[in-house]
């Protein structure tokens, strides 16, 4: 099997191509072994790769400052505060490997029973997808993430992260193969790009004899290469044009601490609020204590919004469709609940949008009518998360309705097929 790193992958000349087929042929045969393993084992090499994560963590954080050294200057500090990496952020990839661990799992679950009258049982039950292909930016926590929910569920998984990660990725990388090493699993259920060449991103979409599943996480423009150039099966995560909307009936001192939580809390994760509708009745009391509550965030208003509180700036048409992982918002007022539900349904991205009222039927009206795949009553968006959810630890939120919706962990990464038990049945 080829083995090399990302610089010796572009000095040999690598056939991307080749590269990409042999790391598929590698992970579907550990994808078969994988399958088979008790959740004893897969526990095991997750416990211990959370403990070599650990014991690694100085190595982690000196290959994560020379990725942080090869951007700044160059990137948004939102950019490179999913980049960067501390000992907190560290430890916290270890403990959501160690809460995989403890979950319950997936495999083999019983799903639906049925007893046909002809006496023929039939069983459906949950089994491993096979080999996902995982393709982010730059975030290197989601390489720890990925590994860690697809060992657990009995898939392999080959990783394409973003050349700026690429010293990080490498690092978490071998602590998870390590992990499996120690539980006497193939160390190719987890493999990594070799190439930071963005043809490996193309060959990996198009290698359907040995990939079953393709998953992009980052940017509109990463999703939109993979939408467009798949010929495998996705699961798409588009971008999170969030909104919260502050209905009528709102709490709004309770309103105003969800909002700067959900917006400034880390502005560069898909869970932000990016968008924040106000009902036209308390416009004039929430909109000066929403710029007062955000003095660090940019906020773009319509011409009702910077009529009441002159510190908005304008907002422009494209403002109402953008997700600006940044402290910017922008603030729509809307004539009521009608009007708030058209609007966040033209312009969200299917991601998350919370509405914050004390009126329950109004919660239940908007929670109803938005179909976006989470959405939230009286909470910050940025509990839009897998981790959050329960899960453990999350391989992206999914923004379409075929297969798997909102946070994907560890159920969302399983099929199912059916078993049937005959007695000599045969069919007439």
């Amino acid at each position: 099997m080829l083995q090399i790193s990302g610089s010796e992958a572009q000095s040999t000349g690598i056939d991307t191509t080749l590269h990409i087929q042999q790391l598929g042929i590698a992970a579907r045969l550990a994808a078969r072994q994988l399958a088979l393993a008790d959740t004893s084992t897969k526990n095991l090499a997750l416990r211990s790769a959370a403990s070599a994560v650990r014991a690694a963590t100085s190595v982690i954080l000196a290959a994560n400052a020379g990725d942080v050294a090869s951007v700044a200057g160059r990137k948004p500090e939102a950019f490179i505060d999913r980049l960067r990496l501390d000992a907190g952020r560290v430890e916290a990839m270890a403990a959501a490997l160690e809460t995989i661990a403890g979950l319950p799992d997936p495999v083999g679950r019983e799903l639906a029973r049925f007893d046909r009258p002809n006496g023929l049982e039939i069983v459906r039950i949950a089994v491993p997808i096979g080999v996902i292909a995982m393709i982010y930016e730059s975030r290197p926590n989601v390489g720890a993430d990925a590994a860690g929910l697809s060992i657990k569920s009995g898939n392999a998984i080959i990783l394409r992260g973003g050349s700026e990660s690429r010293n990080s990725t490498r690092e978490i990388i071998a602590c998870m193969r390590a992990g499996l090493a120690v539980a006497g699993l193939p160390e190719t259920c987890v493999q990594v790009v070799g190439t930071t060449d963005r043809e490996a991103v193309t060959a990996l979409l198009r290698a359907v004899d040995d990939i079953d599943l393709a998953i992009p996480r980052g940017g509109r423009s990463l999703v939109e290469l993979v939408r467009n150039e798949a010929r495998v099966p996705t699961l798409l995560h588009l971008d999170g044009n969030n909104h919260s909307y502050v209905h009528a009936a709102a709490d709004i001192e309770q309103a105003i601490a969800i909002i700067r939580n959900a917006k400034l809390r880390r502005t560069g994760v898909c869970g932000a609020t990016e968008s924040i509708v106000i009902d036209r009745a308390i416009a004039a009391q929430v909109v000066p204590r929403l710029a007062e509550a955000l003095p660090e965030c940019v906020l773009r208003g319509d011409a009702e919004a910077m009529a009441i509180e002159p510190r908005l700036l304008p907002a422009r048409d494209a403002d109402w469709d953008t997700e600006y992982l940044d402290a910017i918002a922008s603030v729509r007022i809307v004539g009521g609940l009608d009007e708030a539900i058209a609007f966040v349904t033209a312009h969200s991205s299917g991601h998350t949008d919370a509405i914050l009222t004390r009126d329950t039927a109004a919660a239940q009206r908007f929670m109803s009518e938005i179909d976006s795949a989470v959405v939230m009553h009286n909470a910050s968006t940025q509990f839009s998360d897998g981790g959050e959810f329960g899960m453990g630890a999350e391989i992206g939120i999914a923004t379409g309705k075929m297969h798997a919706r909102g946070p994907v962990g560890l159920e969302q990464l399983t099929s199912f097929k059916y078993l049937v038990h005959g007695q000599g049945h045969i069919r007439p």
